[in-house]
């Protein structure tokens, strides 16, 4: 067992549900909800409250894993921030590092999804979640975590480089999964790739980070930056290195996709969950695609997610 900080957003993820008027209408290359009309009134067939966001989704994959589990991130003081809190209780994580903010409503997400095909649109109001500069890097010495993971925080460069920089400085290994923001701060984003230990991006956030068409090109590049590299491709699987092992994988199971929400924090926490369970590099890329495959075959971003004592069935796995 280890000790894990998941330092990210919490959110509350409202559902509203339908099988026909939220049906995807083809645009050239886009789609959108073709029958949803300005001045309309239209009746859904259900609406369901999930608890989400990319910090709390993680912490959540690593107490189930049987690890110690620590969120730091922002709520209101609302109805919303306390079913945040019910479900980390619920689940076993910490969530005495939580902060609550007075003036600020606690994130919330309006998903619109099609339930024949799982498509979705989601309308998200960060509020308490878009905050991140009131974060105080000292709970790591406090915490004294084995690993800490770092979800996006909405390209706040700053608050980054004093968590990421304190894990260094009191031993602690460091997971990175940047978001859009961060990814548009290049410059200021590899000076920070020194403090971490596994990077996990997907194909085109690779190609923002270094330059390179292919997979193999990418995953190469990266890991001249950091010593692990994880490179996601959607269907097609993805790429995986250590410095010592590269391994190219497909996809665990070709299931039907009910809701996408939170398959890459499933991945990402998923690796690492079973990785620092004391895993190979190779079983914990296995385990994290079954992690984000069970979780996108249910409805929210967290209720798929798995707990490791599961058996698993072989993928496409190949070292390279």
């Amino acid at each position: 067992m280890a000790r894990i900080v998941s330092l990210g957003s919490a959110l509350q993820d409202i559902y509203l549900i339908d099988h026909d008027d939220l049906k995807p209408t083809d645009i050239g290359d886009s789609a959108i909800f073709g029958k949803v009309l300005v001045g309309s009134k239209v009746d859904i067939d259900k609406v369901s409250y999930e608890i989400g966001g990319g910090g709390v989704n993680s912490a959540i994959t690593f107490a189930r894993h049987g690890h110690e589990a620590i969120f730091i991130g922002n709520i209101g003081k609302d109805l919303a921030g306390l079913a945040v809190t019910k479900t980390l209780d619920k689940e076993g994580v910490d969530a005495s590092y939580i902060n609550v903010l007075e003036r600020k409503s606690t994130g919330t997400s309006i998903i619109l999804l099609d339930s024949n095909s799982g498509e979705r649109t989601i309308l998200t109001c960060r509020g308490a979640s878009n905050q991140f500069g009131n974060f105080s890097e000292e709970d790591l010495e406090m915490i004294h975590p084995d690993w800490l993971y770092v979800t996006t925080l909405g390209g706040d460069m700053d608050t980054l480089e004093r968590f990421l920089s304190k894990a260094r400085a009191i031993g602690a290994k460091v997971m990175f999964n940047p978001g859009v923001k961060e990814l548009g701060n290049v410059t200021e984003l590899m000076q920070l790739l020194k403090y971490v230990d596994i990077l996990n991006v997907n194909k085109s956030e690779a190609a923002k980070i270094v330059p390179g068409n292919t997979l193999t090109e990418l995953q190469y590049r990266l890991g001249n930056y950091v010593d692990t590299t994880i490179i996601t491709d959607g269907a097609m699987g993805g790429i995986a290195g250590n410095g010592e092992e590269v391994y190219r994988f497909g996809i665990y199971e070709d299931r039907k996709v009910k809701d996408a929400t939170g398959a890459g924090d499933a991945f990402g926490s998923g690796l690492l969950a079973h990785f620092a369970d004391g895993k190979s590099f190779r079983s914990s890329l296995i385990f994290a695609s079954a992690n984000s495959t069970a979780v996108v075959s249910k409805l929210g971003a967290n209720r798929g997610i798995l707990t490791g004592e599961e058996a698993l069935h072989p993928m496409p796995i190949q070292k390279i």
